[in-house]
């Protein structure tokens, strides 16, 4: 048997949809990409059936005061990119830059895409999304966050959108009817065919290891007053490993512990303004990296799945990074609806009447922070997690990976494929994860 503790009241986590304002929405901006492995695809698309749509991106970026579409296309880097930063941008092309030392997040973008692209769009729009300077930033945040890293794949992205080279999939994405969260509730569904048990809204609080060959895990989770405690032969979690260093009741090693406290997550403040109107623009999501906007990103949900209903209302989302220390963390629903008008004001698209409701969510762990030398801290929880009996990590949030959907789906498909009628396969699942180094997280 199989049990599913889930802290929240549905499944998904961050994946998730909840309903609000007579719409489902989602805990940002979710899509799922084409390049989801096939077998993925085929199980999602037999669990939704018709629910399951494929639709065209249509985003922009707010580059240097002038909105150019994203994906990008050669006609609007023709006529709708800034001059100077168009000019810039060929010169960098063209110039012999050193290489030298590539150990941080900056160095490795500006030698590869040069001083223009990096200082108008990736450097500023990282500060807002990380919180920390991009020469503090791991060079692995390049390779892995940004997947047009150099001029080459910049190119590659570009071409990809002129029609005739547009390989399948290019510029489209795959959004269920009912909010990205249909995808896991899907899953979960099918699960309880089968016999899973889903305990939802209960957090897991301590977790104790067998001291022998023959003992089980013992899983204490509580929901309000209520306390459940349960028995298992395997433990998967998809818990922050910083967390979980602090739920076990055994003895945790003084070096796992400040390696723990070494990891760091960015945090996001989830804004929705509900407006009186059908929809606000026909974009499905707009990109602030300049610092004059505070936000990153806006989406409207009505737009990735096409719905008309309700007719006279849609509801915007604005992402906000931040820390917790930061005083937006506390601000009420009030302010900082008002901080997302003030933010549209200034990016040239204001509302012209205001929100009828506003709400809120938090998410402490939105981003894992790949701030440089990390990666010695990460293999130290690595290295421990592995010697705990029966207990596998895994998913976005248990191995600090910055992945796509599509990414998570893989791994949970590797370690159900590992475990097998002798147990789990600790050999395969070690070259699955040589595979999860190299994922790269697609925009």
């Amino acid at each position: 048997m199989v049990s599913l503790i889930e802290r929240g009241q549905t499944v998904g986590g961050n994946a998730g949809s909840f309903e609000w304002e007579g719409q489902r929405l989602d805990y940002g901006s979710h899509r799922l990409h084409p390049s989801c492995a096939p077998e993925i695809l085929s199980d999602i698309r037999s669990l939704l059936g018709p629910d399951l749509l494929d639709r065209p991106r249509h985003g922009r970026i707010r580059l240097r005061g002038r909105w150019v579409h994203f994906p990008l296309l050669p006609r609007d880097l023709i006529l709708r990119l800034d001059r100077g930063f168009a000019l810039g941008t060929l010169l960098d092309m063209v110039r012999r830059r050193p290489k030298g030392r590539q150990d941080s997040f900056a160095s490795v973008l500006k030698a590869n895409l040069g001083p223009t692209i990096c200082d108008s769009f990736y450097f500023p729009y990282a500060r807002k999304i990380w919180g920390e300077d991009p020469e503090r930033l791991s060079a692995t945040q390049a390779r892995r966050r940004v997947s047009a890293n150099s001029f080459s794949k910049l190119l590659k992205k570009l071409f990809q959108s002129v029609p005739g080279l547009r390989p399948p999939g290019a510029g489209r994405f795959y959004y269920p009817k009912r909010g990205f969260g249909q995808i896991s509730e899907a899953f979960l569904a099918a699960g309880k065919q089968v016999g899973v048990e889903a305990l939802l809204g209960w957090n897991v609080t301590e977790l104790t290891p067998p001291d022998s060959p023959t003992a089980r895990w013992r899983v204490t989770a509580e929901r309000g007053d209520e306390r459940l405690d349960l028995s298992a032969d395997y433990i998967w979690s998809t818990i922050p490993l910083p967390v979980v260093t602090r739920l076990l009741t055994t003895i945790v090693p003084a070096e796992v512990q400040s390696a723990a406290r070494a990891m760091r997550f960015r945090s996001m403040i989830l804004i929705y303004l509900s407006l009186d109107v059908p929809t606000f623009t026909l974009f499905d999501a707009h990109y602030f990296p300049g610092p004059e906007v505070r936000m990153t990103r806006l989406s409207e949900p009505k737009n990735y799945a096409a719905r008309r209903e309700p007719t006279n209302r849609t509801v915007l989302c604005a992402e906000l990074p931040c820390s917790p220390a930061d005083p937006w963390w506390d601000w009420d629903d009030a302010a900082l609806g008002q901080l997302v008008t003030e933010d549209l004001a200034e990016a040239g698209i204001p509302l012209q009447r205001p929100p009828v409701a506003v709400t809120v969510r938090r998410l402490p762990q939105a981003y894992p922070i790949y701030e440089q030398g990390y990666e010695k801290h990460f293999d130290v929880l690595d290295r421990w997690a592995d010697t705990l009996p029966n207990f596998l990590t895994y998913g976005r949030q248990g191995l600090f990976a910055h992945d796509n959907t599509h990414h998570a789906l893989a791994m949970a498909y590797a370690a159900a494929d590992c475990l097998g009628p002798g147990g789990f396969d600790h050999s395969a699942w070690s070259r699955h994860r040589l595979a999860f180094a190299s994922h790269v997280v697609e925009d």
